[in-house]
């Protein structure tokens, strides 16, 4: 399988399947579902992506399935954890719900009345599904766990495996398997109050082998009101570190998707400008961690607002980032986002700006890249949906009018860097981003986009537009 590289400054490089050849292969439209479909609100098998908060992806064999919390637009939600299945990604169908209401131990703990953030993982031969319950806004919280010899159950309940109340700092909901690098299962958690936490995991009973709460290695300060949340932890063998994805703010108005990377799975965990994720002190606050994806907007087409609470799925030789979002004509709806996650060879993810529809990373021509684009920075200062910006990148290379001190360059593969020149004009900000061909789910057409982090560490998106 051939392997590309995205270079660049102070930035990138990729590991993804592409190709070759001067034709830009293009993804085909992908299922179209419906928004608002107020027709299927009692009806589960025309959910699709609609109704998924907090998702939980995994494979198994051919198939992938999403485990998500129980929500309803419309009306009261059944307990028992939502479970979706697909082929490619893309054409999702409703498989039933896991388990049969809350189990007995946790609901007499919590008094939860469905459940929440559920995390699946496969430990030897048997699947381990978590579930969180608890009240909002409140930490006298429970995580149990089920186990099940096939994804689509039946699934027996376990009891406990952490659990927390009024006086403890953890918060137990928002659960996260992660094997370290000798393949060793661990257990990562937390929500909101004393924020991220980790510990080592027994993978015969997929409980904890120690006693007390584990390590904390992420949190956000009082003034944040502790809004860190939704772990979600992967090793990356061939960089030989551990990333922790969190989700800051308020997971219906500006939720946000973070990131820091370690060494070791008990951190710390530092952004790219070296900002530990523990960092409360830090002013403010909402700096730390590299910044993802927020809300945004582009000029055609609806906006999202709040993505987040997201998962990673390790699948071969492509990564991919899932979570929910709210559409901003009606934030009550939430819908199932599924995205390519790329490398930067500094050892960054980055993802791209459209909804994944089974595009590869492969050789772009430059006369392709020509043309008006849409850029958006997710600045980490902005709590609503950011506007795109339109940029053009002009045929002789430079950005904008003839005589713009900013330019472009090309590496012939995929790779683009774009100088903007600082107002003193003795320096420039570096974006180098990778090209790959997408769906334009705003257009309703194929088209361009690109993805990366400038020199400072700032996530870019854009697409071409014409």
């Amino acid at each position: 399988m051939k392997r590309y590289f995205l270079t660049i400054t102070a930035v990138a490089t990729v590991w993804l399947s592409g190709c070759s050849g001067e034709e830009v292969i293009y993804p085909q439209a992908p299922p179209s579902y419906p928004m608002y479909d107020t027709s299927t609100i009692d009806n589960e098998q025309g959910w699709n992506i609609s109704n998924v908060h907090d998702p939980s992806i995994i494979k198994e064999g051919d198939t992938y399935y999403i485990f998500s919390t129980d929500v309803k637009v419309g009306g009261k939600a059944k307990p028992g954890l939502m479970v979706r299945k697909s082929k490619d990604l893309m054409n999702w169908e409703w498989a039933g719900y896991a388990l049969d209401g809350v189990p007995a131990e946790a609901k007499a703990w919590t008094g939860a009345k469905g459940m929440w953030a559920p995390e699946v993982a496969k430990l030897g031969d048997r699947f381990y599904l978590y579930y969180s319950a608890s009240t909002f806004g409140s930490n006298r919280s429970f995580i149990g766990v089920a186990t099940s010899d096939s994804l689509e159950g039946p699934w027996t309940d376990q009891g406990e495996v952490v659990k927390t109340g009024p006086g403890d700092e953890p918060n137990a909901i928002d659960p996260n398997i992660v094997k370290d690098a000798e393949g060793k299962p661990w257990f990562v958690y937390g929500s909101f109050f004393g924020g991220i936490y980790v510990s080592p995991l027994d993978p015969a009973t997929g409980k904890l082998t120690e006693q007390g709460y584990g390590t904390k290695i992420a949190a956000r300060a009082a003034s944040e009101s502790g809004a860190v949340e939704g772990p979600y932890m992967i090793y990356n063998a061939e960089l030989k570190q551990y990333y922790l994805f969190v989700s800051y703010d308020s997971l219906s108005q500006d939720y946000n998707v973070r990131v820091g990377r370690s060494a070791s799975i008990t951190g710390p965990f530092l952004d790219s400008l070296g900002r530990d994720m523990l960092d409360t002190a830090y002013d403010p606050s909402f700096d730390v961690g590299n910044k993802l994806m927020g809300g945004y907007r582009f000029a055609e087409g609806e906006g999202w607002i709040a993505p987040g609470h997201n998962s990673i799925l390790q699948d071969g030789d492509s990564d991919y980032i899932v979570h929910h979002a709210r559409p901003e004509q009606d934030p009550n709806w939430m819908y199932l986002h599924v995205r390519k996650l790329l490398w930067t060879d500094d050892g960054w993810p980055v993802v791209s700006p459209e909804r994944y529809a089974g595009e590869q990373v492969q050789t772009i021509p430059k006369a392709a890249l020509a043309g008006t684009w849409e850029r958006i920075a997710h600045e980490k200062y902005i709590d609503g949906p950011i506007d795109s910006e339109a940029i053009e990148l002009r045929k002789d290379g430079k950005i904008g009018a003839k005589d713009s001190a900013d330019y472009w360059e090309f590496d012939g593969e995929h790779t683009v860097r774009l100088y903007f020149q600082e107002d003193d004009q003795t320096n420039a900000v570096v974006e180098t981003v990778l090209v790959l061909p997408a769906w334009d789910s705003e257009l309703n057409k194929s088209t361009l986009v690109f993805t990366g982090m400038d020199d400072k560490g700032l996530a870019v998106w854009g697409k071409k537009i014409k």
